[in-house]
């Protein structure tokens, strides 16, 4: 079951790629990422009041926001700060940068995952499964390399060092995800800190894009902001509630989450027309095998 709600994750969080590259065209990083984080607040919003105010309702549903400690606060907390740094790096590399090349290397985060959990949760692969994992790596690994054919220079070129930066930060929030969602209930750390994210991303929003805004690209709403915060709220969910099932790995998890990294490459060929799309076909045709291995081993 954990593994088929990680490529359901997986389809959701492609999705949630393109719609990102959709709403940042032409358009101001900050308050792009500041107004998701606020749907998804009032997404979320309701399940929360619901937890609080009626105790029939949501009692005993998968829906239902438990309280927690003001420790567990502390720690929601250091989640939202992790992810805003990853979301921040990501979001203006994912502008500056062809999706089908950002994406890819956003999708070599697992190789970073999976050393963490082997070295910190003492996680064991089968031979299926480090081939599989190794297999897809590669791949991703071999999309990052495609750039140089694409005129961007990786020693130079700041915003390929911002989608590793995202990359790394991501792999971090990864592993914080498996510590989390063995001591707190799924819904608490998707509700609080999503909270916690409006509050620092208003924070960053006022202090330091609005005092700038007329010198730098202006925002315009665009309906598909909506979107970026309902694929988000819906693949960040299905992938929490993956984690606390019996037996889930994260680092097989978390390698199959980053395979939706095929929605936004048949995106870029199709729609946006990226270059190289025959190389990239190549590395895509590794990242499907990769995942055929990983679901043999996980039988």
């Amino acid at each position: 079951m954990w593994l088929f709600l990680a490529f359901i994750s997986a389809l959701l969080l492609g999705s949630y790629e393109v719609f990102k590259k959709v709403s940042l065209k032409d358009n101001a990083v900050i308050p792009v990422i500041f107004v998701s984080i606020l749907f998804s607040c009032l997404t979320l919003l309701p399940f929360l009041l619901l937890s609080r105010f009626s105790s029939t309702i949501l009692q005993n549903s998968i829906f239902f926001v438990p309280s927690v400690n003001f420790h567990a606060h502390i720690l929601f907390v250091l989640k939202a700060i992790i992810v805003l740094t990853s979301w921040l790096f990501a979001y203006f590399a994912l502008k500056h940068l062809p999706l089908s090349l950002a994406s890819p290397i956003k999708a070599t985060q697992p190789v970073w995952t999976v050393i963490g959990a082997v070295l910190i949760f003492s996680e064991k692969l089968n031979a299926y499964q480090v081939a599989g994992v190794a297999l897809t790596l590669v791949s991703f690994f071999m999309f990052s390399f495609v750039g140089k054919k694409e005129g961007i220079s990786f020693k130079t070129n700041k915003w390929f060092w911002f989608i590793i930066l995202a990359t790394l930060t991501g792999a971090l929030s990864g592993l914080y995800d498996k510590y989390l969602m063995n001591r707190y209930d799924v819904m608490s750390v998707q509700v609080y800190y999503t909270f916690y994210q409006a509050i620092i991303m208003g924070l960053i929003t006022i202090f330091l894009w609005v005092p700038t805004r007329k010198k730098t690209t202006a925002f315009k709403f665009k309906w598909s902001i909506f979107w970026i915060s309902f694929f988000l709220v819906t693949a960040d969910f299905v992938y929490f509630y993956a984690l606390t099932l019996p037996n889930s790995m994260i680092s097989v998890v978390s390698t199959i989450r980053r395979s939706g990294v095929i929605v936004p490459f048949l995106y870029g060929a199709i729609i946006m027309r990226d270059k190289n799309i025959k190389l990239k076909v190549i590395d895509l045709i590794g990242v499907l095998v990769g995942m055929f291995l990983l679901y043999l081993g996980s039988k």
